[in-house]
């Protein structure tokens, strides 16, 4: 398989602040590009490393839409944080393809605009399992959208989709990953804390815990590394 997106450059010469959020972030202004050689990619790192925001911004550059309830408010606000994708060029390997973000604090919003949809145009479910994804449990909500989405020709940006995933289902969104990817129709930019993703086979993983988004083997990973140690801790 081409991979629908090649390579993303960072534009950090070119950012409006460094004082400010996402463009304080040192792992931005040393990062220049990121290659994307196999269909699958892992970002990893700890919690404020950046994954998830260069992930969003990524999307946002593809043209991705972001399923968010932006009608809330809010203490604080950060005129910086949506506008980090103008700094990111996108190389395509034969054109724009469309596709999807998925995050699982965003989810329920999305799932209820397809609701409001289904009120009119029913036919929509069909694309998601033929369902309300409202009137599952959230696992087996998120389980529903990855078996069926997924099957669609695009490029796929997921935030964490472990976070209500037991073992098991884990397991079955592994497997959803390498058969729609092995198919040649889709591509899977995925930021992720789960070891057992992380396992998937024809992957490439990039560390965000260094000054410079850099390639990491699945055993050197500090979740592969914290799992094993505790497991064996029981023998």
């Amino acid at each position: 398989m081409t991979n629908f997106v090649k390579n993303i450059s960072i534009h950090s010469k070119k950012f409006p602040t460094e004082e400010q959020y996402p463009f304080n972030i040192p792992l931005f202004r040393e990062t220049s590009h990121i290659h994307f050689d196999y269909p699958i990619t892992f970002f990893v790192g700890e919690n404020g490393s950046g994954k998830s925001t260069l992930l969003e911004a990524i999307a946002r550059a593809c043209g991705i839409y972001i399923w968010k309830n932006e009608n809330c408010t809010r203490y604080i606000t950060n005129n910086f944080e949506n506008i980090f994708y103008r700094y990111i060029s996108i190389e395509w390997s034969n054109g724009k393809v469309p596709g999807s973000f998925f995050g699982s604090d965003i989810f329920r919003d999305f799932a209820r605009y397809l609701d409001s949809w289904a009120a009119s145009d029913p036919g929509q479910l069909q694309y998601f399992g033929g369902e309300s994804l409202i009137t599952k449990s959230h696992g087996q909500s998120l389980m529903s959208f990855f078996r069926n989405r997924y099957k669609i020709e695009g490029i796929y940006f997921l935030d964490e989709p472990e976070t209500a995933l037991s073992p098991n289902s884990q397991l079955e969104l592994l497997d959803i990953l390498a058969t729609n990817s092995n198919k040649g129709h889709a591509q899977f930019i995925i930021a992720t804390h789960s070891p057992i993703l992380l396992a998937c086979k024809n992957a490439q993983i990039y560390n965000f815990d260094q000054t410079i988004v850099t390639p990491i083997m699945y055993t050197e990973t500090m979740h592969y590394k914290i799992y094993r140690d505790f497991l064996s801790s029981f023998d």
